[in-house]
């Protein structure tokens, strides 16, 4: 990519020094970028370390299909370049604020609409730059699309908010935008929606995106225009705003709004209808529930059908991550402590436990 910002600069070794003074002081570090995801998780206390000077988008060649940022980078800025290559990052990730950084993006691990049908953020990450808790700077992954061998570390800090390690730099593989897109509304109970999404999900229909809103299903048919306009013939229903799916991604619907606490259900996609208490809103098909209830059992109910559960509004439960296995919380614990011996990086930000 030709040209920088000003702003741009590689502020590794400054982040590095930050952590190895950690490292000899025992001192936790709170790991933040623009601190948009706060809301997400458990409490940390710690000495803030900040990614925002480090910052910069690397390399980028839209015939690689390719990007490498530094992960203070701010998203809007990625996306604002793919977007003037024609290009975009299909997992839709959530800002959730107007500073949010590549970093936190990558640490959140969290995927918009179109993550049934195009992949998780996760499945997007190519490579990654990290400090680990032993003080040095680690390379996982790298630039091309086949280039994983054995164990993935990159892909696994997608999602595991700073707790095990620095992310420093960020690979990451992208697709150009769909040719056309159209967006419409059909009159429908959640019952019905869930079975026809159903029998959608088995045929080759253009859908990257879908949700009812208590009232009526939202879809979005991305594709080429004769794909798009015979799956619009086939539907019928009401022809929307495409802005509908951004709104919805960034919690901006009125259902979105200040009230009772906000859970987000992840459930296997093929569990129907189900009795729970509140608001409910259904996104991914059917594989994301949202929910605005003051009921604290949502984990137990989603572990009884094989999901999970999170609680998106701070305060209200203290373990607002879904619980997990014995044999699992086992792995987590012996990975943190291979990555991050002392614990200084975001301890207790998951679970109290590491």
């Amino acid at each position: 990519m030709g040209g920088s910002l000003d702003l741009d600069r590689d502020a590794s070794d400054r982040l590095l020094e930050q952590v190895n003074r950690a490292r000899a002081n025992a001192t936790p570090l709170r790991i933040q970028g623009s601190n948009s995801k706060a809301f997400l998780g458990r409490e940390v206390a710690g000495e803030v370390l900040d990614t925002r000077e480090h910052r910069g988008i690397v390399h980028y060649d839209p015939t690689e299909l390719v990007i490498t940022a530094r992960a203070g980078t701010p998203l809007r800025e990625l996306l604002a370049t793919l977007d003037a290559a024609g290009q975009h990052l299909p997992c839709e990730p959530p800002a959730f604020g107007e500073d949010a950084t590549v970093g936190g993006m990558i640490a959140a691990g969290l995927s918009g609409p179109r993550r049934p049908w195009a992949g998780s953020v996760r499945d997007f990450v190519l490579g990654t730059r990290m400090i680990s808790g032993h003080g040095t700077l680690l390379r996982f992954g790298g630039e091309v699309m086949k280039n994983v061998a054995g164990y993935d570390l990159s892909r696994l800090l997608a999602g595991s908010f700073g707790c095990l390690g620095v992310i420093t730099e960020v690979s990451l593989g992208v697709l150009p935008k769909p040719r056309h897109s159209l967006s419409i509304r059909l009159e429908m109970t959640s019952a019905e929606a869930l079975e026809k999404l159903a029998e959608w999900g088995r045929q080759p229909l253009p859908i990257s995106a879908a949700c009812h809103d208590g009232d009526c299903l939202g879809l979005r048919l991305e594709g080429g225009e004769g794909s798009v306009n015979a799956a619009r013939q086939r539907f019928g229903g009401e022809v929307i705003d495409g802005q509908y799916w951004s709104d919805l991604n960034e919690h901006r619907l009125a259902f979105f709004d200040e009230g009772q606490p906000l859970w987000r259900l992840s459930l296997p996609n093929h569990i129907g209808p189900l009795d729970l208490p509140g608001t409910q809103l259904i996104d991914w098909a059917g594989a994301q529930r949202w929910l605005k209830t003051d009921a604290k059992t949502l984990q137990a109910l989603a572990h009884e059908v094989g999901g999970h559960a999170t609680c998106y509004s701070h305060g209200v439960i203290d373990t607002p991550f879904q619980p997990l296995a014995p044999a699992l919380l086992r792995y987590h614990r012996r990975l943190k402590a291979q990555l991050d011996p002392l614990g200084l990086f975001n301890p207790g930000r998951m679970y109290p436990e590491f």
